[in-house]
């Protein structure tokens, strides 16, 4: 039974268990809910808490303002805690970290400053996480020998394979070993059947567009030679004009007083 104030009344409630902040207790004539103590949010009797209100923190039962030598108060729980090892800013226990501090890197429930073998940091999750190794597969065969993208034509020439990779590898795991190898090869020289034709035409054409870049090269270069030459000439014409006004300047009579004096 719990009794439950309305205004100034209360009244007797039948419960199958008591509420928080109260705890069972029997007798032959009534079972009845009784208060907690306190300094207890909830209780399985009046000398044993279970939960403590808040600004007290549960160890062994009891609610206490402050937690013995060698626990801390944990706000989040409101219990008495291991203290955390130096290296941790929140733990579970005295040996496993939830959280480490700055610059330091989690593991398994412990802090480093340099993550074991096989694994590397992780610096954005601040965890040091396991290394990933480049993994490839098999080789492929040889390719026909060739030269130019050619088969024929030629004697040595090139073969090559390759392999996929599988697995790239982490910042800091084993890189990625060559994809690809070329080796040198020797085939029984033949000709290319239905192409000398049109390789020569190839060729042919090939000159022909020289040849027509050459004459027209030839042909500005008259040009501008061309072009010079009347540019020298025209300045020459304009020196001896320039010339022949200035004799026939100094030539002319001079008028004085007395007459004409040449």
């Amino acid at each position: 039974m719990h009794l439950e104030r309305i205004g100034m009344k209360q009244i007797g409630v039948c419960m199958t268990s008591c509420p928080p902040g109260f705890y069972g207790t029997r007798s032959p004539e009534r079972n009845t809910c009784t208060k907690c103590r306190s300094d207890c949010d909830s209780c399985f009797n009046r000398n044993f808490c279970t939960r403590c209100r808040a600004g007290f923190y549960l160890h062994q039962g009891k609610c206490q303002e402050n937690c013995p030598e060698g626990l801390a108060r944990s706000d989040t729980q409101r219990e008495c805690v291991p203290m955390c090892p130096a290296e941790c800013e929140s733990c579970v226990n005295s040996e496993t970290c939830e959280r480490c501090r700055p610059g330091l890197y989690q593991l398994n429930g412990r802090c480093h400053h340099v993550c074991p073998e096989d694994y590397e940091p992780n610096d954005k999750l601040m965890e040091c996480t396991a290394q990933v190794h480049c993994e490839v597969g098999e080789w492929s065969e040889w390719s026909p020998c060739s030269r130019s993208g050619r088969t024929c034509g030629f004697k040595r020439g090139q073969e090559t394979r390759t392999r996929q990779v599988l697995q790239y590898p982490s910042p800091f795991g084993n890189p990625c070993p060559e994809i690809s190898e070329i080796k040198e090869c020797l085939v029984k020289r033949r000709k290319c059947s239905g192409r000398r034709k049109s390789d020569r035409r190839e060729r042919r054409n090939r000159n022909n567009r020289k040849d027509k870049e050459n004459q027209e090269g030839r042909r500005e270069r008259k040009r501008e030679r061309e072009r010079d030459t009347g540019e020298r000439e025209d300045s020459d014409n304009r020196n001896k004009t320039e010339h022949r006004h200035r004799r026939g300047h100094d030539t002319n009579p001079v008028s004085t007083g007395d007459g004409l004096v040449q």
